[in-house]
């Protein structure tokens, strides 16, 4: 191999490297890691009071997000490809923002299924299977919100869900009737918010200046005045 093939000369795609929007890709399923690691932290920290409270048991509520989590890893991580490698960098409030919301309703929607396969385990009634529409509508319109790109429209849609969510979850946790169990909901909810506006921040920095939306140009930062 020439000195000039292995510098990338003669080979304008060689030279230029890994597309942006490959870039862009890649950096957004970096952060579902990061997402990942902050929604165990704050499940756990926030599961302590419980346990000060409480007893030591009480942390056998941290089974429910963890295998939550770990079933929708791989998921998240293909998503967050797909969703980097066709999307441009949005602003930071933004972004946050709306990642904010998302993992809140995955968070609630996560915990409550598996609520729902326990109690269906222990012989609950007709009406729990209420949730499983409510649950599949409102993931469905979550995907559609991420990919859609329009802000606005986007919102309306993860109202929407969000609604959905927390009716179909309601219905659950009132036929399993354990105060522990909905307070490990909200837990996971708010830890869900958590990772998600973790994620946010990736979603607004993957891909760096190559991905910012055409007609935009990034502002410098102002470095503090002393």
């Amino acid at each position: 191999m020439s000195a000039e093939n292995r510098n990338g000369e003669g080979n304008p795609e060689a030279s230029e490297g890994i597309q942006p929007k490959y870039r862009r890709s890649f950096g957004c399923v970096t952060w579902i890691y990061m997402a990942t690691l902050a929604f165990l932290a704050a499940v756990s920290v926030l599961m302590m009071p419980f346990w000060f409270f409480g007893d030591f048991g009480v942390f056998s509520l941290l089974e429910g997000p963890s295998l939550f989590a770990t079933f929708l890893f791989v998921p998240a991580i293909v998503t967050a490809a797909m969703l980097g490698a066709r999307t441009y960098r949005s602003e930071r409030k933004i972004a946050t923002r709306n990642g904010t919301y998302i993992g809140t309703v995955i968070g609630w929607l996560g915990f409550t299924s598996i609520v729902w396969l326990e109690v269906n385990q222990a012989g609950a009634s007709i009406l729990s299977y209420i949730f499983i529409p409510l649950a599949a509508i409102s993931s469905a319109l979550i995907l559609y919100a991420l990919f859609r790109g329009e802000q606005e429209s986007g919102r309306k849609l993860v109202a929407a869900s969000a609604i959905l969510a927390l009716v179909g979850g309601a219905v659950v946790l009132a036929l399993d009737g354990s105060l522990i169990v909905a307070a490990g909901a909200v837990v996971s909810a708010i830890s869900g918010a958590a990772g998600g506006w973790t994620a946010g921040v990736g979603y607004a920095r993957a891909g760096g200046k190559e991905m910012l939306p055409p007609g935009i140009v990034e502002r410098p930062r102002r470095r503090p005045t002393r």
